[in-house]
């Protein structure tokens, strides 16, 4: 394996979180809703650890492209 496939091969694995950070704010948001349909008078009181919850999550998903640009372009 030459040094340009290996790196094209890690900047693919690292654009993996991309995706897996798109799953995770999904089920963020879709456990969000399961759960507010069922109490809806806690819902109001859990709609600060849902932004928290999806920021952290968008963010490992912006570190995993960064990763991916920086191996791209910067080795």
């Amino acid at each position: 394996m030459t040094a340009e496939a290996a790196q094209y091969f890690g900047a693919g694995l690292a654009a993996m979180g991309i995706g897996i950070a798109a799953i995770g704010v999904g089920l963020i948001f879709a456990f969000f809703l399961q759960g507010a349909l069922r109490n809806p008078a806690a819902a109001s009181s859990q709609q600060g650890t849902l932004i928290l919850g999806f920021a952290v999550a968008e963010a490992l998903g912006i570190f995993a492209f960064l990763v991916a640009l920086l191996l791209l372009f910067a080795v």
